[in-house]
């Protein structure tokens, strides 16, 4: 067990509203979009405004996390924003997410990177720190504005949006009981310095990537806490697309009915370091006490954090203001050359 106190002491996600349809994308490059999304098990995904980046989106989901918590923002001892999107090469989020939130500054603040797992890693860093009493709270948060080079496969969910995690002692709605890693130097996808967009191994990144160290880390966490996937009521794994979470889910024993709340990308793509949070932050709006979530995210490069979570009495009175679902429900279409705009792909050549 982490201490048996430790937990998510409040939450928050954001979405942007924005969107645009795998049809809509095939049809710039003289694909069938609805087939390759149907593919991918991804039907649209959510696109960044031309002024939201992942630092507006950490900063917005920071703030309703403070809000469900109800949490003194001078009480955050440590702030870890993980994405592999910031806006600035040299220059943390961490610092304008906690001048955002009104943070005192008395605290330690720092950028993750770790592909798709840099927010499950902040998270493991707050559980240590409030565990061993060096801070009272601690805020994660994993957020991207996922790029994908121009008729790339990548294109059809690379996607926008985030999620942040408070980590207290205080009344916590939900107990981590228990955390696992599993990483290994696999180069599955990586982006060199100053290339604007990833490569990534196609095929590679399924099998000896993806599904190796998803359902590894899964199955040590679950032999260390002593549990099946039958005592789980929900289960999120990252979700790069809307098959693999499904698929590894469900060969780790996990049904449909477990995944059904966190599973998202199919309406939002895939969010990155957001993917596998903005999934808890799902279930977090729907579940009851009792519950006992397990979440497995996945980096690439590459890692999985797994975690075991039991749901607390004080859920009821610590649920996000806005629900997820309603974040993907209110949307507005955009066209390709909106999308292009939106997200730099058209250059200023003079």
């Amino acid at each position: 067990m982490v201490n048996g106190k430790v937990g998510i002491v409040g939450y928050g996600a954001y979405v942007p509203r924005y969107r645009i349809t795998a049809e809509e994308i095939g049809k710039v490059w003289n694909k069938d979009g609805k087939r390759t999304g149907a593919s991918l098990g991804v039907s649209e995904k959510a696109v960044a405004a031309w002024d939201e980046d992942s630092a507006t989106i950490a900063v917005q989901a920071s703030r309703t996390a403070i809000e469900s918590g109800r949490i003194n923002p001078n009480d955050i001892g440590a702030i870890f924003i993980g994405s592999e999107s910031k806006p600035y090469a040299v220059k943390p989020t961490a610092t304008i997410v906690a001048e955002a939130c009104g943070c005192s500054g008395n605290l330690t603040a720092a950028d993750f990177e770790f592909a798709c797992k840099a927010g499950t890693a902040g998270i493991q860093a707050c559980i240590g720190m409030v565990a061993s009493g060096m801070i009272k709270v601690g805020l994660a948060v994993g957020s991207d504005t996922a790029q994908g080079r121009p008729n790339d496969a990548l294109e059809f969910t690379a996607a926008s949006g985030g999620a942040a995690m408070l980590i207290g002692e205080g009344e916590p709605l939900a107990l981590i009981n228990q955390t696992l890693s599993y990483t290994t130097d696999t180069p599955d996808f990586w982006r060199r310095q100053h290339a604007e967009f990833p490569t990534h191994a196609g095929r590679f990144t399924g099998e000896p990537a993806y599904f190796k160290h998803v359902s590894t880390a899964s199955k040590r966490l679950m032999e260390k806490v002593g549990t099946t996937a039958k005592d789980y009521t929900h289960a999120v794994f990252h979700q790069p697309n809307g098959k693999f979470p499904v698929k590894v889910g469900m060969d780790l024993g996990f049904d449909k009915k477990q995944l059904e709340a966190g599973l998202v990308t199919p309406l939002i793509g895939n969010t990155y370091s957001g993917a596998s949070m903005v999934g808890l932050a799902a279930v977090l709006d729907v579940a009851k006490e009792g519950d006992r979530i397990f979440v497995c995210s996945y980096g690439s490069g590459a890692g999985s954090d797994a975690f075991d979570i039991t749901v607390t009495k004080y859920i009821e009175g610590k649920r996000a203001k806005t629900p997820v679902r309603r974040m993907i429900e209110d949307k507005e279409y955009v066209s390709y050359a909106t999308y292009a705009k939106f997200r730099k792909k058209i250059k200023d050549l003079e």
